[in-house]
């Protein structure tokens, strides 16, 4: 977490941490059952909690159902007899013949529906027959069907809506397509796609896929948060809209970037579904377009501020740990700069939080940059950096790269921060601005006559890394890229900005006005370039190598806090993935078909690092961090129904 006093991302001096680990025991029920009505919370009908059971096979007689004591398989994990997978707390379990209705409402039921997949057995068991054509196919046969429906679009937002349904119907089909066609598919669950998404969200919305917590909730968000059907929860993600990619204020339809985030915690990093919660806190938009548009779902007002904006937060923050305790991961997406350092500054220090576009976005641009020294090599000290933007991005991303820095050369930050400059609307920051600047910003003013201008910048400063965080599209120009080149045999170029229509520059112009020696790297994913003959495969700086594997290591070791050194540790593990034969191709990252070994290990060493700082309470620490990591992963293969 950014601190205040620019010393460092987080509070590294936390005292009187808990390392006890409680177990729970958990119950199940023998037999097949199905169930005829349920009750919830407050004893009324609803679909909360199951209390009326019948029989469901015609070999066994109506009988009370028998408790049994379950046993968890991996020490901290869930022994689960109906398929939820682990990276997950010890929980009381309720088998799924307990949950979900037989029949046709099986069918309708996305936890468990498996479509044709259904077995003659199960078909016969669960009162199937007659509601499913007679073919029986497999889990893989589906997956190639789906996609090849999904081809059949050619509009990306056809194709996001199109996963949306598969998601509401069959959310095991769901993970297994998006884990076997990764590359694919994760341009469209996430950027760009997403962004769009966001936009149009108003007009594609079709069932809740998380919860709105609008000003109108003031006063009741404990009992709002107890309306969502899961109690165990582990991770949530939310946002209040503010700033949606590069694309500004969306209000209450920012809730595609929580929702997408989740879906990737899942089949990225083995997150149980069940255990992530999207959150949209809605407190209104200044969006004109929005607030005229018919279709727009959320408050129609004015961004509420202040004091007013403060306590629905607090509330908010509080009713989370009240309801899901300690050890839950609140990561805090999209807000706009001025919300979110002052959000991660007050709560880093009382709640397990992260800012994937403060801290995510910076670990995985340090990953790129210590992979990048294969190509260039020196260390980072030696490097010389200006960044594009001043935001949270870029002054996160700075922050870590300083720390890297100190870490590595016992130089006080103070003066590793010297080697990083940025460049604002308003041009360098300079020592000479001081009293007009941001308190994020101060710690990057340093010597030098004002320049107004990126150009000037570049030639001034004569950096050999060039970043971009600005959320504005072709600002890194022909003149721009080629002043990097004229000073620089292999200049590295990071055009980070999403979506695609605010990157910085393209792949092909990166390489076209460098001559071919760039190394690149953007936050949306370009085609590979022909230049001269040869072809370049530029890597995506995607947040999306960080934080499900991070996320799983917290978890897994149930740390309490988010600590600077995870963050260090989970950059190096990523950097650690690059191969010799990804270098060959220019590639700084690794490819996503990977994705769930690299956050295995990415997990293992944020874990690591949680034992090591006595952040980690559950105890004790497994002796082989990365293979604890990949058992506690959820997989969405189908389970066999009794």
């Amino acid at each position: 977490m950014f601190s205040l006093n620019g010393s460092s991302f987080t509070n590294n001096s936390l005292s009187g941490v808990s390392r006890c680990l409680t177990q729970s025991s958990r119950r199940g029920v023998s037999g097949p059952m199905v169930v005829v009505a349920a009750v919830n919370s407050n004893g009324k009908p609803g679909d909360r909690n199951v209390s009326v059971l019948v029989e469901n096979s015609m070999k066994e007689s109506a009988a009370a159902p028998v408790e049994k004591e379950i046993k968890s398989t991996v020490t901290g994990g869930v022994g689960d007899v109906y398929g939820e997978d682990s990276a997950t707390e010890d929980q009381s379990i309720t088998p799924w013949t307990l949950s979900v209705a037989s029949g046709y409402s099986l069918l309708r039921n996305p936890h468990y529906n498996k479509g044709l997949a259904f077995s003659e057995k199960e078909r016969d068991s669960h009162y199937l027959r007659g509601l499913l054509p007679p073919v029986v196919v497999n889990h893989d046969l589906q997956v190639k069907k789906m996609m090849n429906n999904l081809r059949q679009y050619e509009v990306p937002l056809q194709r996001y809506i199109a996963m949306m349904d598969i998601q509401e119907m069959n959310e095991r089909l769901y993970y297994k397509l998006l884990m076997d066609n990764v590359e694919e598919l994760l341009p469209i669950v996430y950027t760009p796609t997403v962004g769009e998404a966001c936009q149009k969200y108003g007009s594609i919305f079709r069932r809740p896929q998380g919860l709105f917590i609008s000003l109108k909730e003031k006063g009741k968000i404990n009992e709002v948060l107890k309306n969502w059907p899961e109690r165990k929860i582990q991770v949530i993600v939310v946002t209040d809209g503010e700033r949606i990619l590069g694309l500004g204020d969306l209000g209450c339809q920012g809730m595609g970037i929580p929702v997408g985030k989740l879906s990737l915690y899942t089949a990225l990093g083995g997150i149980r579904p069940s255990a992530c919660l999207p959150i949209t806190i809605d407190v209104g938009t200044n969006n004109e377009d929005l607030l005229n548009d018919e279709f727009y779902i959320g408050l129609r007002q004015r961004r509420a501020r202040g004091q007013e904006y403060a306590e629905l937060f607090d509330e908010f923050m509080y009713a989370v740990k009240q309801n899901y305790g300690e050890k839950v991961l609140i990561q805090f997406e999209d807000f706009a700069n001025h919300n979110a350092f002052d959000l991660l500054a007050k709560y880093g220090t009382s709640h397990l939080v992260f800012n994937d576009d403060i801290q995510g976005t910076a670990s995985v641009v340090l990953a790129g940059l210590m992979a990048a020294l294969q190509l260039v090599g020196g260390t980072l000290s030696e490097h010389t950096f200006l960044f594009l933007g001043a935001g949270e991005a870029g002054t996160g991303i700075a922050e870590l790269i300083a720390l890297e820095m100190s870490k590595q050369t016992g130089i006080p930050l103070e003066e590793t921060r010297k080697k990083i400059w940025m460049l604002d609307s308003k041009g360098l920051i300079v020592n000479s601005r001081m009293e007009s600047l941001q308190h994020f910003k101060r710690p990057w003013a340093h010597d030098h006559e004002p320049v107004k201008d990126l150009v000037n910048a570049v030639k001034s400063i004569k950096p050999t890394v060039l970043i971009g965080s600005s959320g504005a599209g072709r600002t890194f120009t022909k003149e721009v890229v080629q002043a990097m080149a004229t000073f620089n045999e292999k200049p590295i170029i990071f055009a980070l900005s999403n979506p695609t229509s605010q990157s910085e520059c393209t792949a092909e112009e990166a390489y076209t006005w460098s001559e071919g020696r760039a190394i690149f790297a953007s936050g949306s994913p370009f085609a590979p370039v022909e230049y001269n003959g040869k072809i370049y495969a530029s890597g995506q700086a995607n947040n999306a190598y960080i934080f499900p594997g991070f996320g799983l290591g917290l978890i897994i070791s149930g740390a309490i806090r988010v600590h600077d050194d995870m963050l260090l540790a989970a950059s190096e593990a990523l950097a650690e993935q690059v191969s010799q034969e990804n270098f060959e191709k220019g590639l700084i990252y690794p490819p996503f078909t990977n994705i769930r070994k690299i956050s295995a290990n990415i997990a293992a060493k944020v874990a690591a690092k949680a034992y090591e700082l006595g952040l980690a309470t559950r105890l004790p620490e497994p002796a082989n961090l990365v293979a604890y990591a990949e058992s506690c992963m959820y997989s969405p293969a189908y389970r066999s129904y009794r």
